[in-house]
């Protein structure tokens, strides 16, 4: 069973925070509540008798502490902290430790309330133990404090936002609810409608009881002689689905990029997908080669780049193609490609040949211009319907600043 995030107190203020650690916890007790600033959420942490709270920057895509460490969501940031002690300071170096996590209390006991399950494994339970109308309830890995109702319908999973304002619970308008429990019993006699028109009935609930483990090892992207590689320390490739690079040696770590495969199964079997994707980090300069060897191995013919090249000042993407003035280099031959398709939504279009002893190879680089909704996870059609319609013999490589993991809950 996934790991409920139970440090996080969505309905609490600062002044409550205190009263509860100061009463309950111990040195170094902590929890996450919401900021009083919309939007950002704070670490409110019990040390030497007093309570210190911490604000969490949220940029819309990412979350840090005051200009540390960045991560793709709250509950990565939590973790990393947990898992390495020394590592949260104060500006004067004063180490601040979370150890203790100051439990709240899981919005209903249901057994259909499935905690920190993300989107993508409640794609895989539904699909392996559900039925028609099969659903469960987790919490929000976009926003803390919401839930989300993931329910099979025909041969799809479809995710609904549970929002929670003001201890009420509302599924985006209409009748608001007093409790998670009454809103999933009311809309289990009454079904949902999509904007699309598509109704949406939950009938049976799939019990946390029914959850098969789906714990998967990142250790290959923990090792040494890979660690520099990553982009961020705690968002690893999964090793049972990463690209390995086969002219690499796996002992020195020569076989290794932050890149996995992407497949999708049907409820019974393992199909040949009409796609394959390989999603991934953007390129560090240490790791531009390794970048071009899987581009060159897979035959890919189609990258997509979901991140902004510069973001506020701050550079987000290392440029990893060559400029016109780079035209004399041996790997590269540039050639500048006006978008004819029409699209708004696209910046630029390059098509880059890779040239080698044994051939050429041509791909196209396209770089689509985000909106807010899409950072969110809502607009996320838009880049299904544009992955879909790309021709490609080749895996299509997608790649946004963080990884794989992040990179699926804007796909999904």
């Amino acid at each position: 069973m996934a790991a409920s995030r139970r440090w996080f107190h969505p309905n609490i203020s600062g002044q409550q925070a205190e009263k509860l650690l100061m009463e309950k916890g111990q040195d170094w007790s902590f929890l996450a509540r919401p900021s009083s600033t919309e939007g950002a959420y704070t670490l409110s942490i019990r040390r030497n008798g007093e309570v210190t709270h911490i604000k969490i920057q949220n940029t819309g895509d990412s979350y840090d502490l005051y200009g540390g460490e960045t991560f793709a969501t709250l509950s990565e940031l939590v973790q990393y902290y947990m898992e390495n002690q020394e590592q949260l300071k104060e500006k004067n170096g004063t180490v601040i430790k979370l150890k203790y996590p100051m439990a709240s209390v899981d919005p209903t006991p249901e057994r259909w309330f499935h905690g920190h399950l993300t989107g993508r494994e409640a794609e895989n339970l539904l699909r392996e133990k559900g039925k028609n109308s099969s659903f469960l309830v987790r919490e929000s890995q976009s926003k803390p404090g919401d839930f989300v109702i993931s329910v099979k319908c025909e041969d799809k999973v479809t995710h609904v936002k549970i929002r929670c304002q003001g201890n009420q619970y509302d599924v985006g308008g209409g009748e608001k609810f007093d409790s998670l429990t009454e809103l999933v019993e009311h809309y289990k006699k009454s079904p949902m409608v999509e904007t699309s028109g598509t109704v949406v009935y939950i009938k049976h609930q799939l019990q946390q009881a029914e959850f098969v483990g789906m714990r998967y090892s990142r250790e290959k992207g923990s090792r040494p002689e890979n660690k520099a590689k990553n982009r961020y320390k705690n968002i690893l490739p999964y090793d049972y689905t990463r690209v390995l690079l086969t002219d690499g040696n796996e002992d020195l770590g020569t076989d290794y990029i932050n890149a996995n495969y992407i497949t999708w199964t049907d409820d019974d079997q393992l199909i040949e997908p009409k796609r394959k994707y390989i999603a991934t980090q953007g390129p560090l300069p240490g790791t531009m080669l390794d970048f071009y060897r899987m581009i060159w191995q897979e035959g890919s013919r189609v990258i997509i780049n979901l991140a902004r090249i510069t973001e506020r000042g701050k550079t987000q993407i290392n440029i990893y193609w060559p400029t016109e003035e780079e035209n004399s280099e041996k790997l590269f031959i540039f050639e500048s490609q006006a978008d004819s398709s029409g699209r708004k939504e696209f910046i630029s279009q390059y098509r880059v040949k890779l040239i080698s002893e044994t051939g050429d190879k041509t791909y196209i680089r396209r770089e689509m211009l985000l909106s807010k909704e899409d950072k969110d996870g809502k607009g996320h059609m838009g880049i299904n319907n544009l992955l879909e319609s790309l021709p490609s013999p080749g895996p299509v490589v997608v790649h946004c600043r963080f990884g794989f993991s992040h990179l699926l809950n804007m796909l999904l």
